[in-house]
């Protein structure tokens, strides 16, 4: 109990924030989750484990105390939450800006705003377990705890998917690439290019096909009637170069199956009565079909990435000006690719009060200095920026991501 006395007092003692207006007061506490939540779920929040045997727990609403910057940016969460069909949102940019966070908590926002709505991660180095404090690894479905709505999360596993691409190529326990290419007539090509070792260059998975693994996947998730019901695909995307290749990726598959498509009609075209008399055709034309299906599902793939009324990339950044250079780069890589992106999130924006602190005085120096940057920038000047605060909690757990993304998706 007197643990209990000494956190309110303690939270009590500091400045608070409004997770719905952004505006810091000194004097009037404010709720930053609903009065149903259980103390149990807000010490959850600040990363508190408390043991206790006392069957009286007490029911006074969990406040937050945060130094978040004071801003009017407005992110057009009800242009985003309108429609029932299904939209996709990708989340992407440098390393360690806070992506996780910001798709996890528009995830969190979609599900109690009435979507049933799925976050996938498709970075191979996975935060969204953190994020969430819930295991989401084995690569399947799992069910969210907390939002009003369905919300599924999905940490693909890289190391699947790479097993999954390597037995892709072998059967029978043979020789991987060389057995796939006999299959499609091709085998004569593998034998003249044998000291290049091609076999162990598409043994191995090229950079990106962790990510396009992953959206297909999601693919096979929404085809199912199973998976319908998801209404809002949130993806949590690996860092600025990863993304880049996993954009060009499907079109690079496209142009790679269909050469090789072409190269084999016209080696099947010669030596079909014979193979028929061996009983090879039905063999590679199998081999064939199941490369027509894998070219089929990455035009889907491409197609989605494009499309203006189901699909916008969110570019995460912070105030600094590499970051702000990344994301330049970024935003015209995408524009390249004919992605849509419409929003920018500036994260971890300092309050104009650390201006009393020389330290903190220079630090927002330099973000405003970032900020000018943006305005100035001819990728970035016509996003819609969205300034979000740093913090002095751990975004972790459903509660702290309902109270980020009712500060961020406004």
């Amino acid at each position: 109990m007197r643990l209990l006395l000494g956190i309110q007092q303690l939270m009590a003692s500091h400045t608070l924030i409004s997770s719905s207006s952004l505006r810091i007061t000194n004097s009037m506490p404010i709720k930053c989750v609903p009065s149903s939540f259980t103390p149990t779920k807000a010490f959850s929040f600040l990363s508190l484990s408390l043991s206790t045997t006392t069957t009286t727990i007490p029911t006074k609403s969990f406040q937050v105390r945060s130094v978040a910057a004071p801003t009017e940016s407005v992110a057009g969460f009800d242009d985003m939450v309108s429609g029932t069909q299904r939209k996709y949102y990708m989340l992407g940019g440098k390393g360690g800006v806070g992506k996780t966070s910001c798709a996890a908590s528009l995830a969190v926002k979609f599900a109690n705003n009435g979507h049933p709505t799925l976050v996938v991660s498709t970075d191979p180095a996975h935060s969204l377990s953190d994020s969430f404090a819930q295991d989401l690894t084995g690569g399947q479905l799992v069910p969210v705890e907390g939002p009003d709505y369905p919300l599924f999360a999905l940490e693909i596993n890289p190391e699947k998917a790479r097993e999954e691409f390597r037995n892709a190529t072998k059967k029978n326990g043979g020789t991987g690439v060389k057995d796939f290419m006999d299959g499609m007539g091709l085998g004569m090509i593998v034998e003249q290019l044998g000291e290049l070792k091609l076999g162990e260059l598409l043994d191995t998975p090229p950079p990106g096909l962790d990510e396009a693994i992953a959206i297909s996947k999601v693919m096979q998730f929404l085809e199912s009637q199973e998976y319908s019901m998801f209404t809002r695909i949130v993806f949590d995307t690996a860092p600025t170069g990863h993304t880049l290749r996993l954009l060009s990726l499907p079109d690079f598959l496209d142009a790679s199956i269909g050469k090789i498509l072409k190269l084999r009609q016209k080696i099947a075209s010669a030596t079909s009565a014979i193979k028929s008399v061996f009983g090879q055709e039905e063999t590679q034309q199998a081999a064939a079909d199941k490369l027509e299906k894998l070219r089929e599902r990455m035009i889907k793939v491409r197609e989605l990435f494009r499309d203006t009324d189901a699909t916008e990339f969110v570019i995460v950044t912070i105030p600094t000006v590499m970051a702000v250079s990344e994301s330049s780069r970024l935003s015209a890589s995408l524009k390249k690719e004919n992605v849509p992106v419409k929003r920018l999130i500036v994260n971890q924006i300092l309050p104009p009060s650390a201006s009393d602190c020389k330290f903190c005085a220079m630090k927002r120096k330099d973000q405003m200095r970032a900020l000018d940057m943006i305005q100035n920038d001819p990728e970035l000047a016509s996003l819609t920026m969205i300034q979000a605060p740093l913090v002095d909690v751990e975004i972790r757990g459903v509660p702290a991501l309902k109270f980020l993304g009712d500060i961020i998706w406004k």
